[in-house]
């Protein structure tokens, strides 16, 4: 019995010795760069096995491991070298290992084949990750890059670059183009943007002068490249203002990869603290997908899809605006009846197959097609009351109205609709050679229009319509059109990244596109190039310059002319552009900075006149002005605060044009010619003068899980010109743009410091963020046009501003697994 006993004790340590000694050890430490900066989302992984995890954004991580015997332990990151380590620990063991990783060969060479974006004039590369942590109303990367070039609205995720319009911008997802809705006529209507910063690997953004092989816009080119992941994540965030859920992942042998996402936004929240009060009922939908396929190792398969559902319906009451001056206010009010329903609903999708027939060939074969249906319709009314506030504040009645101005009916009437598709089939190669990178591309696309027009609007002051005709009712405005049309565009470019010698560091990229358009068989060549020269100094400078010539074909919006007509033979609007710039690398202290300089100078050509209305553009659909743009800009990007990366932008800039029909003939009292006045040149509508942008990270000293966010963004205002008005002087502006939105947040679990048990339902989460943002802090009433009310007594006609949104507070949840 005894001998039994002491067998089974016997035979009890030695499976508790065992498991002790094949439990479980934790490994941890910080993965960097050669530079020592903090690499944020590196993978640590146990080769042969579904044990891993990422780093923070300090760069640090812990993971824990199995004991008893050689395991290999691999530390990787995306465009970096991977590094293996070998190693057995016992169990409970805590071992600190850091980890610096190195560019690979194939990194050196794609940025030479890229010609560095360093030697691109006007480039700027962006950090997606910062997008989950920068305050603003839009988000997403579009948010970062208003910070860059100005805004003037922060309800819009659209911008305008160096005098161009928001029609001016390229936007790229793998070399894809993506477009967005076209009846959205103001920024509450707007739904989610396509890019998902949760999916994005890398951000390019070029603010003019780019390379041949980047599409036929005049302004600016934003390209996104989406991650291909290797393994199981997932992102969810909920705020006030919507929520989204982004999975990733990869098979065992990572020949299949995958992202898909669903993403829900509502500014109901955002759109109360707008001066109109009424019911908003906005709802915003997007789903996406990316699918990776390497069929073997010459091929790869790639398929992205979006779906995007947008909904906007708006019952509005009342609205109450007051302005002037301080001896002399006014107030509008305005009692409504009526609703607006929006219906916007897009689909694309695009197909590509990659060769690699040796390391240096690429060839790549596109497919894409989208298409997009929206429905405006809205019904109106609304009965104002104009009149002049008491302003002594010794009064009784002081702030109230003391004197009627005058009242009246404005009615808006709309049944608007639009249906767009495209099909687009392409082909990307690229081959080096020695020191020559070659480029060169053809697309042929399909575009398919068809839309109905009905809009009008009806204004009756004191009991007549304005304009008052005793014969028949007019409208102040009326639009009635239908157009159905097809047209083909063909395209193309060929460029050559080349190095001038080994001894010099001089790099060249020369290149041409092509386009031709069946709509008005118009043939358009645009030669450019783009220099980069690095001195053998002490200091690390780049020289950088560019010039092109740039052409933008109509699309539909600049046919469409102010009575609702489409004209099919507008000619390309063109533009030379001359960049020239320098890109400095230093540190301060221990922190690496950089310090960037650009001046511009843009002539324009065939352009097609335009005014703002809200967001939407409206265009005159006539090849009818030329113009010029000039300006420079400085940045400075670093760690402000260790760790806290930081920028600061200012730009100035001037941008003109001359409208050749600007012009009015007064004539004597015989009615004979007497004299011709044409102002000239005139500022163009997106002539913002003067912008400064900072956004500014901190945190507290001992504790780095509780952070800062400062968005500062002041923009000079815009020109308009009164209506009505001839000829056109956009000799008005609106006043300037201020706004500071902060942030703070606090780091709620840190995968890389929590120790956690194998069986923790929070084992696999990475990190869990929580924030408080404060819209619009100081609660300055930014003002984004007028609206035009006429006192009937006087004649007076008064600008009556239209404000943006007033301080708000928003809640933000965001968890990585």
């Amino acid at each position: 019995m005894f001998q039994k006993i002491a067998c089974l004790f016997l035979c009890v340590c030695f499976a508790v010795t065992s498991f002790a000694q094949k439990g479980m050890a934790t490994i941890h430490g910080i993965v960097r760069d050669e530079q020592g900066n903090a690499l944020d989302a590196a993978t640590i992984a146990v080769q042969g096995t579904g044990v891993g995890t990422q780093s923070s954004t300090e760069g640090k991580y812990q993971l824990e491991v199995p004991a008893g015997h050689s395991i290999t332990v691999v530390f990787s990151y995306l465009n970096y070298n991977a590094v293996k380590k070998n190693m057995q620990l016992l169990h409970g063991e805590k071992r600190t290992i850091d980890i610096t990783l190195k560019g690979g060969s194939n990194v050196l060479q794609e940025v030479v084949k890229k010609a560095d974006k360093r030697g691109e004039a006007g480039s700027v590369v962006l950090d997606a990750r910062q997008a989950d942590y920068m305050p603003s109303t839009v988000g997403g990367i579009e948010g970062m890059i208003k910070m860059l070039v100005g805004s003037n609205n922060e309800m819009t995720s659209q911008y305008s670059v160096r005098g161009g319009n928001y029609d001016e911008n390229l936007v790229y997802v793998n070399d894809f183009e993506i477009y967005r809705p076209y009846l959205v006529r103001s920024g509450q209507q707007e739904g989610l943007s396509f890019i998902n910063p949760d999916m994005v690997s890398g951000v390019n953004f070029s603010l003019g002068g780019f390379q041949a092989k980047y599409g036929d816009k005049m302004s600016s080119v934003l390209d996104v490249t989406y991650k291909r992941p290797k393994k199981f994540a997932a992102t969810a965030m909920v705020s006030l203002l919507g929520a989204g859920l982004t999975l990733e992942g990869a098979t065992k042998n990572e020949r299949l990869s995958y992202m898909v996402s669903i993403r829900q936004k509502s500014n109901q929240y955002l759109l109360q603290s707008q001066p109109t009060k009424g019911v908003y009922n906005p709802s915003f939908t997007d789903f996406q997908g990316v699918l990776d396929y390497k069929l073997s190792e010459k091929w790869d398969l790639e398929l992205i899809a979006n779906y995007s559902r947008n909904r906007f319906s708006y019952v509005p009451e009342e609205m109450t605006s007051s302005f002037g001056v301080v001896n002399q206010a006014f107030q509008l009010r305005v009692f409504y009846e009526g609703n607006e329903i929006d219906q916007y609903d897009s689909k694309f999708g695009g197909l590509s197959a990659t060769y690699h027939p040796n390391k240096n060939l690429r060839l790549k074969f596109m497919a894409s097609g989208y298409q997009t249906d929206e429905k405006e319709t809205f019904d109106i009314s609304g009965e104002y009351l104009l009149g002049e506030l008491e302003t002594d504040i010794g009064k009784s009645n002081f702030g109230q109205i003391k004197t009627y101005l005058g009242t009246g009916v404005i009615q808006d009437h709309g049944r608007n609709y639009l249906q767009i598709g495209t099909g687009d089939v392409g082909h990307r190669g690229s081959y080096t050679m020695k020191k020559h990178f070659l480029l060169w591309g053809l697309d042929a696309a399909y575009f398919s229009i068809n839309d109905q027009l009905h809009e009008w609007e009806r204004r009756d002051s004191s009991g007549f319509t304005q304009p008052y005709n005793p014969n028949e009712l007019q409208m102040a405005t009326l639009y009635d059109s239908k157009s159905d049309f097809t047209y083909m565009r063909y395209s193309g470019f060929v460029q050559d990244n080349f190095r001038v010698s080994d001894s010099v560091d001089l790099t060249f990229s020369v290149g041409a596109r092509f386009n031709y358009s069946t709509l008005n068989n118009e043939m358009i060549v645009s030669p450019r190039v783009q220099a980069a020269y690095k001195p053998k100094w002490k200091h690390d400078i780049v020289f950088r310059a560019a010039a092109g010539i740039y052409a933008q074909p109509p699309f539909y919006r600049e046919m469409r002319d102010l009575q609702g007509n489409i004209n099919t033979d507008l000619k390309a609007q063109k533009s030379m552009h001359i960049v020239a710039g320098t890109d400095y690398n230093f540190k301060w202290g221990s922190s690496p900075f950089k310090f960037t300089t650009e001046f511009y100078y843009k002539n324009l050509w065939d352009l097609v006149p335009y005014f703002y209305d809200n967001v939407r553009i409206r265009y005159y659909g006539r090849n009818d002005a030329v113009g010029y743009v000039y300006g420079g800009e400085m940045r400075l990007y670093g760690d402000l605060v260790k760790d806290a990366p930081s920028w600061v932008s200012v730009g100035l800039m001037k941008a003109a044009q001359n409208i050749t029909d600007n012009k009015v003939t007064y004539k004597n009292a015989a009615g004979q010619d007497s004299a011709t006045v044409a102002p000239g040149y005139i500022p163009l509508p997106s002539d913002q003068r003067v912008m400064f942008g900072m956004y500014f990270q901190d945190y507290l000293p001992r504790n780095k899980n509780f952070r800062m966010n400062l968005n500062l963004i002041y923009s000079t205002g815009l020109p308009f010109n009164a209506p009505s008005t001839y000829p056109v002087l956009n000799n008005l502006r609106l006043p300037d743009y201020k706004r500071v939105d902060i942030g703070f947040s606090a780091l709620l679990l840190d995968g890389a410091k929590t120790d956690r048990p194998s069986h923790s339902f929070f084992r696999n989460v990475q990190s869990i963020w929580a924030g408080l943002e404060v819209f619009n802090l100081l609660g300055i009433q930014n003002t984004i046009s007028y609206s035009w009310i006429q006192d009937q007594t006087s004649g007076k006609t008064f600008a009556v501003p239209n404000r943006l949104t007033s301080r708000l507070l928003n809640v933000k949840l965001i968890v990585k697994i």
